[in-house]
C-alpha cells in the first residue's frame, strides 16, 4: 500500500495517485512552463516594487534560448532521420558489388565434415580448392569440377590428401581454376557478391554467397 507524504492511501484516491504521476513526469521545464512562471511573477509582483525592466528582459532572453534550443533540437532529429535514410540508399547501391569478409578460414571439428562456399566471378573449366593449415601446408584438395560463374558450396569430409582425419583447428581456403578462354584466375573463401539488401529494425544485412550477413561484419565492399 503507498502512501503520500501527508498519510493518504494513493491506490485509493484517483486523484492522488494522478497529481502524483503528473509531479513525477515533470523532470524538466518546457517552454510553456518557462511563460506560465513569468506570467504569474507578472500578475503576482509587489505593485509598490514591480519587477524592473532588466529583469523581464533577461527572463524573455532565456526564453528565446529555450526556444531556440528546443527548434535546434527538432532539426537535429530530422537530420539524424534523414542520415539514416541516406545510408540505407547508399547501402542498396552497394547491390552488384563485391563485399570482402576479411576472412578466407573455416574451423573444423576433427571427424565432422566442414562446408563452405566459393565463389567463381567467371565460368570455370576445370580447378581446385585447397585447404591449408596456419603454416601454409596444403591438407586436402578438392576438385572444383566445370561450372558456371557463381557461389558454390563445397564439402569437406574432413581428411587429409593421406586420408586420415585432419586434427581440429582452423583452416584456410583458396582455389585456383581456368576459365574458358584458358585464363588462370584465383579466388578465395570470403568474397562473394552483393544479390540484395534487407533492413531487420534498423540494422543492413546483405546477401552474400548464400546468407544475409550484417553490414558491420564487411571489411570491405569493391
Amino acid at each position: 500500500m503507498a502512501i503520500n507524504a501527508y498519510g493518504q492511501n494513493i491506490a485509493t484516491n484517483g486523484a492522488i495517485a494522478k497529481t502524483s504521476n503528473t509531479v513525477a513526469n515533470k523532470t524538466s521545464l518546457s517552454k510553456d512552463d518557462f511563460m506560465k512562471l513569468l506570467l504569474v511573477q507578472l500578475q503576482h509582483q509587489d505593485p509598490t516594487k514591480p519587477t524592473d525592466t532588466e529583469k523581464i528582459l533577461t527572463q524573455t532572453s532565456q526564453l528565446a534560448s529555450l526556444e531556440s534550443a528546443n527548434n535546434t533540437s527538432a532539426v537535429l532529429k530530422k537530420l539524424a532521420a534523414s542520415m539514416g535514410n541516406s545510408q540505407e540508399f547508399s547501402t542498396i547501391s552497394a547491390i552488384g558489388k563485391t563485399a570482402d569478409l576479411g576472412s578466407d578460414a573455416i574451423s573444423h571439428d576433427k571427424g565432422k565434415a566442414t562446408t563452405f562456399e566459393v565463389y567463381f566471378p567467371k565460368d570455370v573449366k576445370q580447378g581446385s580448392v585447397e585447404i591449408t593449415d596456419g603454416n601454409g601446408q596444403t591438407i586436402k584438395t578438392l576438385n572444383v569440377g566445370t561450372h558456371k560463374a557463381g557461389t558454390y558450396k563445397f564439402t569437406w569430409n574432413g581428411t587429409n590428401n593421406g586420408g586420415t582425419q585432419a586434427a581440429s583447428a582452423v583452416y584456410h581456403v583458396n582455389a585456383t581454376y581456368t576459365d574458358s578462354k584458358g585464363d588462370k584466375l584465383k579466388t578465395k573463401l570470403g568474397a562473394y557478391p552483393i544479390e540484395a539488401v534487407r533492413f531487420d529494425k534498423g540494422n543492413a544485412l546483405l546477401k552474400v554467397g548464400l546468407n544475409y550477413v550484417p553490414l558491420k561484419n564487411i571489411k570491405e565492399i569493391y
